[in-house]
C-alpha cells in the first residue's frame, strides 16, 4: 500500500491558505489595491485547486471528475503567471508612489491605473492558458497523490509560451523593485508627505507591500529556474516535429500511480515544489498583511458581529480599557480638592423693594432687621461695624476695641423703635 508523507499535511496547509490569503481583501478592495487583490485571487484559488485535488486523489489515480480537471489544470498555468504578475503589478505601483510629482490623485487617474493592472494580471494569465495550448500534448494528467496535473509538451515553444513568463516577469519585478528602493532612499525625508496625497495607503502599508515586492523580486527568479532545470533533467526536451504530432490522440487521459512517478525524484521534487508555493504564498501573505493595525480593527468588527447574532453584546473598547495610573491619580487630587480644601463663596445679593408708603417700610424694615440678626449670628468672623460719626479712615481703625459684648449691644441698638432705618447706616 502506498504511504503519502504529505498527507494530511499538504492539505491541512493549503487550506489554511486560501483562507488566511483571503482575510485582508476586503480593506484591500476599499483602498483600490488592484494588484494586491489579484494577488489574493490568485493564490486564494490555487490553494483550493490543490486542496481539493490532494483530497479527491488521495490513494487513487482514477479519473473521476474529467470536467474539474481540465477547469483546474487551465487555473494552474493561469496562476503559475497571475502570482509573479500581481507581483510586477505591486512593483509599479510603489515606485510611481515613490516619484510621485503632484499632490492630488484624482478617481480617473484610481480607474486607468486599475484598468491596466486588471490587464496584466487578468490578460496575461488568459493569453498564457490560450498558448498553453499550442504545446498541449494531450487532454491532462492524473497523478495519485496529487491530482490532475497539467500536460506540457517539453519542446522548445513551450519555453517562449508557457515556461518563461515567470521568470520575465519576475525580471522586470526585479528592475521596479530595484528602482523603488533607490527612490525610497532619496527621498526618505519626505516620504510621509507623500504618502498623505495617497489616502489609500499608508506607511506601514506601503513598507509591508515593499517587502513583499522584496521577497517576490529574490524568490521568484531562482525558484522558476531551479524548477525548469529539475524538469528538464526528469523530462528531456523532445523536438517539435508538426501541429498533428503533438497533438495525436488529444482526448486521452494519462493516468499516473504514485509508485510510477515516485519512482523519478527529479520529477518527485519537480511536482512538490511547485505545489508547495501556493500555500507558501499564502501565508507569506497573511504574515505580512494579517497582523496589521487595519486588521485587527477588522478582525473585532467581524468578532462583535458574530457575539451579537448569538445575542451577547461587548463592552465597548474604552469601558474594557483601565485608566491609566497618573489619570487616576490626578482626578482623586482633584477630588479632593474641590470637596474639601477649597472653601466655598457664594455671594448674596439683596433684593431691593421699591417703597410705596412710611408704614410698608416701617414692616418690611421690621422683618429686614431680623434676617440681619440671624445672619449676623450665623456669620463666622463677624465683621465690624463703622460709624458714620467717626472720621478715622476704616483701614486704620484699631479692631482690639471690639468684643462679642460691643457686637451684641450694636445689634439689639439695631432693633430699637427709636432708631428705625437704622440698618441702612
Amino acid at each position: 500500500m502506498n504511504v503519502n508523507p504529505t498527507y494530511p499535511l499538504f492539505p491541512i496547509f493549503a487550506i489554511l491558505g486560501f483562507i488566511v490569503v483571503l482575510m485582508p481583501l476586503p480593506w484591500h478592495l476599499q483602498a483600490w489595491n488592484s494588484g494586491t487583490c489579484m494577488y489574493i485571487v490568485w493564490t486564494a484559488l490555487a490553494c483550493l485547486f490543490q486542496f481539493v485535488n490532494s483530497v479527491v486523489w488521495s490513494n487513487n489515480a482514477l479519473n473521476v471528475a474529467p470536467i474539474w480537471c481540465d477547469i483546474s489544470t487551465k487555473l494552474f498555468i493561469g496562476a503559475s503567471v497571475g502570482i509573479p504578475a500581481a507581483g510586477l503589478c505591486i512593483s509599479r505601483r510603489l515606485y510611481k508612489i515613490a516619484v510621485i510629482k503632484t499632490v492630488a490623485v484624482t478617481r480617473e487617474d484610481k480607474r486607468r491605473s486599475v484598468m491596466v493592472d486588471l490587464g496584466i494580471t487578468i490578460g496575461l494569465p488568459v493569453m498564457v492558458m490560450a498558448l498553453h495550448y499550442v504545446v498541449q500534448g494531450h487532454r491532462f494528467d492524473i497523478l495519485e497523490d496529487v491530482g490532475c496535473w497539467p500536460s506540457i509538451y517539453n519542446t522548445i515553444p513551450a519555453y517562449f509560451l508557457v515556461f518563461m513568463w515567470p521568470t520575465l516577469l519576475g525580471c522586470v519585478s526585479f528592475v521596479f523593485s530595484a528602482l523603488n528602493l533607490r527612490a525610497f532612499y532619496k527621498r526618505r525625508l519626505e516620504f510621509s508627505q507623500l504618502l498623505t496625497s495617497n489616502s489609500s495607503m499608508n506607511v506601514g502599508q506601503y513598507v509591508r507591500l515593499m517587502a513583499l515586492a522584496c521577497i517576490e523580486m529574490s524568490s521568484t527568479i531562482p525558484i522558476s529556474i531551479i524548477i525548469l532545470c529539475i524538469t528538464n533533467k526528469a523530462v528531456p526536451i523532445q523536438p517539435w516535429i508538426s501541429w498533428d504530432n503533438t497533438h495525436y490522440d488529444f482526448s486521452r487521459v494519462v493516468l499516473y500511480p504514485a509508485v510510477v512517478w515516485k519512482s523519478n525524484p527529479d520529477y518527485v521534487a519537480s511536482v512538490e515544489m511547485t505545489r508547495w508555493l501556493f500555500p507558501a504564498c499564502g501565508f507569506l501573505f497573511f504574515a505580512l498583511f494579517g497582523f496589521a493595525a487595519e486588521a485587527r480593527k477588522h478582525y473585532r468588527a467581524a468578532f462583535v458581529s458574530v457575539v451579537k447574532f448569538f445575542g451577547y453584546k461587548p463592552a465597548s473598547r474604552d469601558a474594557q480599557r483601565p485608566s491609566p495610573g497618573w489619570k487616576r491619580n490626578l482626578n482623586k487630587s482633584l477630588d479632593e480638592v474641590t470637596s474639601s480644601s477649597l472653601p466655598v463663596y457664594v455671594a448674596s445679593f439683596p433684593h431691593h423693594d421699591k417703597r410705596e408708603a412710611s408704614f410698608a417700610f416701617s414692616s418690611k424694615s421690621s422683618t429686614s432687621a431680623s434676617d440681619l440678626e440671624k445672619g449676623i449670628n450665623c456669620s463666622s468672623p463677624t465683621l465690624p461695624r463703622y460709624s458714620q460719626e467717626n472720621s478715622v479712615s476704616p483701614t486704620v481703625t484699631d479692631f482690639s476695641d471690639f468684643d462679642s459684648s460691643t457686637k451684641r449691644s450694636d445689634v439689639v441698638a439695631m432693633r430699637s423703635p427709636s432708631h428705625p432705618g437704622s440698618e441702612y447706616q
